[in-house]
């Protein structure tokens, strides 16, 4: 088996920003509403930086209105993660684009949501599982609101809750009443940092989140005692070498610290973020990565059982997915 066929598990990606671009242009046709000014000549997605790439997700999501249309977007997602050999995936849902962060909606929404992604798991073998996201530069008021929407919906499917958007609004202890919320409710906890924050970031939201995983959290990587500490602590790093090398957090794949980390005892993971926007898939990552570091079968599998390990499924599901990576 190659490496880029072994079976996968990801944990970090963007439910909207997964939508295929041309999934997005139809979209946009059928509500008539003129979004070509986000899309390239070859007809990708077309942005200069992060925050620009920011502006130009909000307006691809701006087209998806209906439970119908998220319906349809899980089916291509899935469609799309399971043909790269993905078996588990965790997506990342923000009830601030399933009916504005109101709580009969967003069941609506999440009813449509789950019952796509049954069809997907029967069809495809793939598993979907949600981590309610509030989005940091939306503010505080939003991301209180989310985390009730997350907190009514926790359960078998809603597994966490997480922290996403631009690092330079405001601080993680500013989110803390939320995660505590969601917290309470039973949600396991992520939140994105060290990405573009610096290793400060990444400690501020071990400190005043409490999470059990980091969104990136690469720029740990400049603090070798925080290193330290996550190792020690057990903390586990979605990284997206993709999406941080096509974004300029660092300049190419072998510049990329995973490696690093990995060598300095940290239980990394390896996810796409938004791949469409990143022109990569999990496949793409793997094998990039067995480029840049001679990475081979056996360590794509540690990783694989690194993710499976730092799931937010239930214990059910996870002997099940167990026994899929051990027999595959």
């Amino acid at each position: 088996m190659t490496v880029s066929q072994m079976p996968k598990v990801e944990l970090h990606l963007h439910h909207e920003g997964a939508a295929p671009p041309e999934f997005i242009r139809m979209l946009a046709a059928e509500k008539k509403v003129d979004i070509s000014g986000i899309f390239d000549e070859r007809g990708g997605y077309k942005y200069k930086d992060f925050w620009d790439f920011l502006k130009v997700y909000e307006v691809a999501t701006s087209v998806l209105q209906t439970p119908e249309d998220f319906a349809r977007l899980t089916a291509a997602v899935l469609e799309e993660s399971a043909a790269a050999g993905v078996i588990y995936s965790e997506t990342f849902l923000s009830p601030d684009f399933c009916g504005g962060r109101d709580i009969g909606a967003w069941r609506e929404y999440l009813a449509a949501i789950r019952e796509a992604a049954d069809a997907a798991e029967a069809a495809h073998g793939i598993v979907l599982r949600g981590i309610v996201t509030c989005i940091r530069h939306f503010g505080l008021e939003m991301a209180r609101e989310t985390a009730l929407c997350a907190a009514d919906t926790a359960g078998d499917w809603i597994v966490g809750f997480g922290l996403a958007g631009d690092e330079r609004a405001g601080l993680p202890k500013d989110f803390a009443w939320s995660f505590d919320c969601a917290r309470e409710a039973g949600l396991r906890l992520t939140a994105h940092s060290g990405e573009w924050g610096g290793a400060e970031s990444v400690r501020a939201a071990l400190d005043d989140l409490g999470v059990e995983r980091i969104g990136h959290g690469v720029q740990a990587i400049d603090d070798l005692a925080l290193v330290d500490r996550i190792a020690e602590d057990g903390i586990v790093l979605e990284v997206c070498p993709g999406s941080n090398v096509v974004l300029g957090v660092y300049p190419d794949w072998r510049s990329h610290p995973i490696h690093q980390l990995r060598e300095r005892g940290v239980k990394v993971t390896v996810s796409t973020d938004d791949p469409p926007f990143f022109h990569t898939t999990m496949v793409n990552e793997y094998n990039r990565l067995s480029e840049a570091f001679d990475w081979d079968e056996g360590v794509f599998n540690e990783i694989a059982h690194t993710s499976l390990g730092a799931a937010f499924c239930n214990d059910v599901t996870k002997a099940t997915l167990k026994k899929r990576l051990e027999t595959t």
